[in-house]
Protein backbone atom coordinates (compact mmCIF):
# COMPACT_ATOMS: atom_id res chain seq x y z
CA UNK A 1 0.00 0.00 0.00
CA UNK A 2 1.59 2.91 -1.32
CA UNK A 3 1.21 7.02 0.23
CA UNK A 4 -2.38 7.69 -1.31
CA UNK A 5 -4.09 4.44 -0.41
CA UNK A 6 -6.59 4.00 2.40
CA UNK A 7 -6.93 1.70 4.77
CA UNK A 8 -10.44 1.51 5.60
CA UNK A 9 -11.38 -0.44 8.44
CA UNK A 10 -14.82 -3.07 7.89
CA UNK A 11 -17.64 -1.84 9.20
CA UNK A 12 -18.91 -3.44 13.07
CA UNK A 13 -20.76 -6.24 12.82
CA UNK A 14 -23.71 -5.42 15.31
CA UNK A 15 -23.98 -8.37 17.71
CA UNK A 16 -27.67 -10.46 17.27
CA UNK A 17 -28.14 -9.77 21.27
CA UNK A 18 -27.40 -5.80 20.95
CA UNK A 19 -30.39 -3.63 21.37
CA UNK A 20 -30.19 -0.24 21.27
CA UNK A 21 -31.36 0.55 25.03
CA UNK A 22 -27.97 -2.07 25.70
CA UNK A 23 -26.33 1.34 23.81
CA UNK A 24 -28.03 4.36 25.89
CA UNK A 25 -27.02 2.34 29.09
CA UNK A 26 -23.38 2.12 27.37
CA UNK A 27 -23.40 5.97 26.95
CA UNK A 28 -25.13 6.70 30.24
CA UNK A 29 -21.89 4.77 32.00
CA UNK A 30 -19.88 6.83 30.21
CA UNK A 31 -20.77 9.95 31.24
CA UNK A 32 -21.74 8.87 34.78
CA UNK A 33 -17.84 8.35 35.02
CA UNK A 34 -18.63 5.83 37.07
CA UNK A 35 -15.98 3.04 35.42
CA UNK A 36 -13.46 2.80 32.87
CA UNK A 37 -15.20 1.50 30.22
CA UNK A 38 -13.12 -1.16 29.47
CA UNK A 39 -15.28 -2.65 32.57
CA UNK A 40 -18.05 -1.72 31.24
CA UNK A 41 -19.14 -5.10 30.01
CA UNK A 42 -19.59 -6.62 33.69
CA UNK A 43 -22.16 -3.42 33.92
CA UNK A 44 -24.08 -4.71 30.79
CA UNK A 45 -23.88 -8.25 32.55
CA UNK A 46 -25.66 -7.54 35.52
CA UNK A 47 -28.18 -4.46 34.14
CA UNK A 48 -29.88 -6.66 31.57
CA UNK A 49 -28.67 -10.57 32.76
CA UNK A 50 -26.35 -11.27 29.97
CA UNK A 51 -23.46 -13.96 29.44
CA UNK A 52 -20.33 -12.79 30.17
CA UNK A 53 -19.53 -13.22 26.36
CA UNK A 54 -23.08 -11.12 25.34
CA UNK A 55 -21.81 -8.24 27.28
CA UNK A 56 -18.57 -8.26 25.73
CA UNK A 57 -19.40 -8.23 22.32
CA UNK A 58 -22.11 -5.26 23.06
CA UNK A 59 -19.32 -3.44 24.78
CA UNK A 60 -16.71 -4.07 21.82
CA UNK A 61 -19.78 -3.45 19.03
CA UNK A 62 -20.37 0.18 21.66
CA UNK A 63 -16.65 1.35 21.58
CA UNK A 64 -16.28 0.38 17.53
CA UNK A 65 -19.15 2.72 16.44
CA UNK A 66 -19.26 5.34 19.60
CA UNK A 67 -18.16 7.94 17.49
CA UNK A 68 -20.37 7.33 14.41
CA UNK A 69 -23.47 7.65 17.15
CA UNK A 70 -21.99 10.54 18.49
CA UNK A 71 -22.36 12.48 15.28
CA UNK A 72 -26.09 11.55 14.76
Amino acid sequence: MNKSETHLSPKPVRPDRCEDTHLEFLDDLRESGATNMWGGGSYVEREFGLSKKDAGAILLYWMATFSDRQQS
